[in-house]
């Protein structure tokens, strides 16, 4: 399965060849400040300022889907949207949406070209000028509205350079990154919540109360309305329906078509989100019924690893942090019509340990893989040895995931198998599942 309107792999050369060039600008993958940002978009005439208004999204869990759901809830009104997330996961290109549609190859080489000429080989990091890129397509494309997805943090994050938005959202809050963020929540939603503004309305998401003290006392901070579930919107599942309430009114509305017990609750925030917007009741159903984001529970029905997995049930996540494991464990809970089989390839700078300990309750057996190509993966049999002591049950290893589905397949046929553990694997396997 390819990802819709994505390059195919032979178009991409060129952009590749600046992002290359662009990742030895600056010697650290991550560096959180802004005084190299403030510096790009300067010499780019400030595009952030120039840009269609801004809804910026941060949060450990849910960005990428609540994004998602509120871009299909405003297209469905006709508006043209812009939409920056990262990481990408078969092309680089699914970062950057322009009203609506993937930056093309020859729009994303020029805008990459021109704000490499302009840094002049000074120290900056791949995110902070591919951002700028972004920043710089959007304020010269029209389009109605701009969704911003928080690399990560938000405080010093690349993104968080928009004086005045229309919307700021805090997803779910939960321990991840803690290296660069903080080793406890309260620090890590003080990260978060540095993305609210003066007088700006943010829509929060539940939240651990220790988080739910620290973004309600910055909103306090700088006058910021609140909008917060628990509080000021509801939302639920009854006899197969979502129902969303708040001061409003209530809307009785069809389930997310993003799988799991999780989107509920990114559906409740993408909705509280349009509801401040201001937009239709027709937008929230659009909001539930259209959105897609791929490798978030992910159903592969055609492609060349579902071929190789048949007769299993194929399904692919990206989740990798514990909170994650919790959901993803919900949602296999959900599919209980057969055994269920992971192979799972993570990255040295997760909890390992906590993400699987989710899952042991859920899974049949485990299959460790490393991620290619990734200089950080977990290696292939500690992983497994970390699985066991975790309390997973049959933990393996193979040599390729292409390798584990062969295995599986022949061991288990009829059965479910999800590859889950990290973004970069999900991406590794949509461009192997659509070679």
């Amino acid at each position: 399965m390819s990802l819709p309107g994505a390059p195919r792999a032979a178009d991409d050369a060129a952009s590749d060849r600046i992002l290359r060039r662009m990742m030895q600008l600056h010697p650290k993958v991550i560096d959180l400040v802004l005084d190299r940002m403030w510096r790009i978009l300067a010499l780019l005439d400030n595009p952030q300022d120039r840009m269609p208004p801004v809804i910026h999204i941060a949060g450990t869990n849910g960005k990428g889907s609540t994004q998602a759901m509120i871009r299909a809830g405003l297209e469905s009104t006709g508006a043209r949207v812009h939409a920056y997330t990262s990481p990408h996961l078969a092309h680089f290109h699914e970062r950057i949406r322009l009203a609506g549609k993937l930056i093309s190859e020859p729009a994303l080489e020029g805008y990459l070209d021109r704000v490499y000429a302009l840094n002049g080989g000074d120290p900056i990091t791949y995110f902070e000028i591919t951002t700028a890129a972004a920043l710089l397509a959007f304020a010269e494309t029209p389009a109605d509205w701009t969704l911003l997805e928080v690399g990560m943090g938000g405080r010093l994050d690349a993104t968080n350079v928009v004086a005045k938005p229309a919307l700021t959202v805090i997803t779910p809050v939960d321990l991840d990154h803690q290296g660069f963020l903080g080793d406890t929540l309260t620090k890590i939603a003080g990260e978060k919540a540095g993305i609210i503004k003066r007088g700006v309305p943010v829509v929060v998401a539940p939240q651990h109360a220790e988080s739910m003290d620290v973004i309600e006392a910055e909103a306090a901070r700088k006058g910021a309305p609140v909008f917060a579930h628990g509080q000021h919107w509801h939302v639920s599942t009854e006899n197969g329906r979502l129902v969303y309430q708040d001061d409003n009114g209530l809307l009785d509305l069809p389930l997310p078509r993003l799988r799991g017990p999780h989107q509920i609750i990114n559906a409740g925030t993408a909705i509280a989100a349009l509801r401040v917007l201001q937009q239709p009741a027709t937008a929230a159903e659009a909001a539930v019924t259209r959105a897609e984001w791929p490798a978030r529970m992910q159903h592969l029905t055609a492609g060349r690893l579902v071929q190789i997995a048949a007769p299993c049930d194929l399904w692919l996540d990206g989740g990798h942090n514990p909170a994650a494991g919790i959901v993803i464990a919900e949602t296999l809970q959900g599919l209980h019509d057969r055994p269920i089989h992971l192979v799972c390839g993570m990255l040295n700078t997760k909890d390992a340990g906590g993400y699987l300990r989710a899952l042991a309750s859920v899974a049949d057996s485990f299959t460790a893989v490393a991620i290619p190509d990734e200089t950080n993966t977990i290696p292939a049999d500690e992983l497994a040895a970390t699985a066991a002591a975790a309390g997973l049950p049959n933990a393996s290893t193979a040599p390729s995931v292409e390798a584990a589905l062969v295995r599986l397949a022949a061991a288990h046929p009829g059965e479910r198998i999800l590859i889950c553990g990290s973004l970069y694997l999900a991406g590794h396997v949509l461009r192997e599942n659509a070679a």
